[in-house]
């Protein structure tokens, strides 16, 4: 049964927040807000919990897992980064993007795509869920939240525990967020080269990046 945590968007409270980084520790599976959609989040370094994440969400091993990182720096710590892809994401985050990279072996094989060993990327700018990535004090693993058979993520965090309740170990509701997904942007080319490619448009702003 999915604890439920009503925190305040602005100044979320820090002692409910560490009861849910409690619940990942112990590899449970969160409802989390962001500045895009809501998304299933758990413990990196967590089989057990990153099957179970892929399950809810309904996806194999060849759909992109994202990490959610604190800022730029440690998102450079789990992906190779030169100095043209650099300043694209020095330019987009933190903010609703996730960038397709190469993983560094800091990301464990099994949660990278199985051919490509590339991995999601990406800096969040949303209160809460930045207080619980510092309480975490490194990234999570990341998907949005659309279930299974779906094609449209969930925005409201009652209706979430109550379709999700047995399969989640906390919902974090600090309001509606938005209901669009990130806008997904796959910079692998640029290692040799090429130029980023937009995999998916949602709501980050392509123009403020200039693609």
């Amino acid at each position: 049964m999915a604890q439920f945590f009503e925190v305040h968007p602005e100044n979320p409270q820090a002692r409910l927040l560490k009861q849910a980084v409690a619940l990942l520790e112990r590899g449970g599976i969160a409802a989390v807000p962001t500045d895009s959609s809501y998304a299933l989040v758990c413990q990196l370094d967590d089989k057990a919990a990153a099957d179970s994440l892929r399950r809810i969400r309904g996806v194999d091993d060849k759909h992109h897992l994202t990490l959610l990182c604190r800022d730029l720096s440690e998102l450079a710590n789990y992906a190779r980064v030169d100095n043209k892809q650099y300043r694209l994401l020095k330019a987009a985050t933190p903010g609703p993007y996730t960038f397709i990279l190469e993983a560094s072996k800091e990301v464990p094989r099994r949660v990278s795509h199985p051919s490509r060993k590339t991995i999601g990327l990406r800096v969040p700018k949303h209160k809460v869920l930045q207080a619980l990535l510092e309480l975490h004090g490194g990234p999570l693993l990341a998907t949005t939240l659309i279930p299974r058979g779906e094609t449209e993520p969930l925005n409201d965090a009652h209706d979430i525990r109550d379709r999700l309740q047995q399969e989640l170990a906390a919902v974090i509701d600090a309001g509606a967020c938005y209901q669009s997904p990130t806008t997904v942007i796959d910079l692998t080319a640029m290692a040799d080269g090429g130029e980023a490619v937009v995999i998916r448009q949602g709501r980050g702003d392509l123009a403020a990046l200039g693609l």
